[in-house]
């Protein structure tokens, strides 16, 4: 296993029973009892610590090891972090002269895998997949990545993503591929579409390769790969978390979030990331004044549909689900969220949801290529060196290295035409303007007049709507079609309703538990 560099692999998948059994991995520890890592929540993880039955370092070594098998078919790791072990030690030391005097906090000796557009201030490259940011040097840590690290919590590695969030060739660069690491793979259906951008951090965490992980989102970019890799996903209101040492698309949409494979493990790593930030000065202290005193992990409720008003908007994803195993299962879902408290206002509609869904007419793209132009130059500038300085040295670097970006095959249409913006200008300010509009007239008059806490969606169809205005979601493990494709149930909600919609997801998570992972076998940690 390369260390800090690219991780190399076959570009075959298939996880045959021989394969599942070179998985098994059992690890003495003095005591009785066996303690089981795949599926382990944070919780069961912090008392396993407590319990001495696990060390971080031990966790650490496992999830290494799965990486090292599984990664060759999957892609979703870019980088294992040469001071993930060291880390862990310390961790491990922390915890041992603590003796249990104080609470170390949830991520304590927790591993966490970044997507690949997070700035970390170690060994790790931050190149949003691409070669062109190879041997780049952050100025500093990512304000994130420094809560995690303040909080006690273990940076594995970088994962995979869509190269330069799909932005280089929209439609053009399949879901999951990056130069750098290849094709990523769905681990549930090897031919099914993994989403993206955040990928690598939706799959790692579904393939037990990692405990938690952190994505970005600017439409659709956690909630999406969550929802085909059966995991959690929590985008959370664009300002929440600081976006500052994070590669850019849109500052306006752009936000950092949580990818899990439970509601509570997604909100332990939100209460670490949230917060003002002065470096993200203008989002964050907006959106601050939405954060709870005591925080978010007091709203995992099992009890907390009761009362809660739901509204459903078919007409975002009738015409296109109409008749699968997803409309069929969402239905079934609809009578659990009644049976467990809620109230279902269904068959509403949204104005304008055509244009709402078609990036080109909503503004979207307009603003995207404009901002992303502007906020890519600004932060390549910060780099302490870089071999790319702008958007332009970009794609220079991809013209002049087309074999190793594969830019005759995918090409970079997108780029170039951000680069031929000049700046955010009338056209701009006006496609601003009508995301705005539509944001007005569209879930807010919609949730407004409807008395509505959340709307509720069959997999992934509500993320435009959330994309234009900012606004938070989640996703949770809905079922798996007949080719065993995972699907999510979504919940999104007005700007701030992140204790609403932890409430709503974690109880819906709880009454169903449908999450399954995608291997059978148990892997153990035995303490004979």
């Amino acid at each position: 296993m390369l260390m800090g560099t690219a991780i190399k692999g076959a570009t075959s998948i298939s996880f045959s029973i021989t394969t599942v059994l070179a998985l098994l991995l059992f690890i003495p520890i003095d005591g009785q009892d066996q303690f089981t890592i795949i599926e382990a929540t944070i919780d069961e993880i912090q008392t396993a610590f407590d319990q001495n039955k696990l060390t971080s370092t031990q966790l650490v070594e496992f999830y290494i090891t799965q990486i090292e098998t599984l990664n060759p078919q999957l892609r979703s790791v870019i980088e294992l972090n040469p001071d993930a072990r060291s880390q862990a030690e310390k961790a491990d030391l922390e915890r041992k002269r603590n003796q249990g005097r104080r609470f170390l906090g949830e991520l304590h000796g927790i591993p966490v895998l970044l997507k690949d557009t997070f700035a970390t201030k170690d060994k790790l490259n931050t190149s949003a997949g691409s070669y062109a940011l190879v041997g780049s040097v952050v100025p500093r840590d990512a304000t994130v990545v420094e809560r995690l690290r303040d909080a006690g919590a273990v940076i594995l590695g970088k994962a995979s993503l869509t190269e330069w969030y799909s932005f280089r060739a929209l439609g053009k660069i399949p879901n999951g591929w990056c130069a750098r690491a290849g094709q990523a793979k769905n681990p549930y259906l090897p031919s099914g579409d993994p989403c993206g951008s955040s990928s690598g951090s939706a799959i790692s965490v579904a393939a037990n390769m990692v405990t938690v992980s952190l994505g970005s989102e600017t439409h659709g970019s956690i909630l999406c790969p969550a929802d085909r890799n059966s995991v959690v996903g929590l985008k959370p209101t664009v300002g929440l978390t600081s976006r500052a040492g994070v590669i850019p698309v849109l500052p306006q949409h752009d936000t950092i979030g949580a990818i899990s494979r439970t509601v509570s493990d997604a909100v332990y790593l939100l209460d670490v990331i949230v917060g003002f930030d002065s470096r993200d000065y203008e989002a964050t202290s907006e959106a601050a004044r939405y954060i709870p005193v005591g925080g978010y992990k007091q709203f995992l409720n099992e009890n907390g549909l009761k009362g809660k008003r739901l509204g459903v908007v078919r007409n975002l994803f009738s015409n296109a689900l109409n008749g699968s195993t997803v409309i069929t299962a969402f239905e079934n879902h609809l009578n659990t969220l009644r049976q467990s408290g809620a109230t279902i206002v269904d068959d509403l509609e949204m104005a304008n949801v055509d244009v709402i869904s078609n990036p080109g007419k909503s503004g979207e793209l307009t603003a995207m290529l404009a901002g992303f132009k502007i906020a890519l130059n600004e932060y390549l500038q910060e780099l302490v060196s870089s071999p790319v300085r702008s958007l332009a040295d970009v794609i220079a670097f991809n013209q002049n290295n087309a074999d190793m970006e594969k830019t005759k095959e995918y090409g970079q249409g997108t780029f170039i035409s951000a680069e031929k913006t000049s700046g955010f200008g009338e056209k701009e300010r006006k496609a601003v303007e009508l995301m705005e509009k539509l944001s007005r007239d569209g879930i807010e008059k919609l949730m407004t007049e409807n008395e509505l806490d959340a709307l509720v969606t069959p997999g992934t169809r509500v993320i435009p709507v959330l994309a234009l205005g900012g606004y938070p979601g989640i996703t949770v493990p809905a079922g798996y079609e007949g080719n065993q494709m995972p699907f999510g149930i979504c919940f999104g909600g007005l700007k701030g309703t992140e204790p609403k919609l932890i409430e709503i997801a974690y109880a819906f998570e709880q009454a169903t538990m449908i999450r399954r992972p995608p291997f059978v076998t148990p892997f153990w940690i035995d303490e004979r």
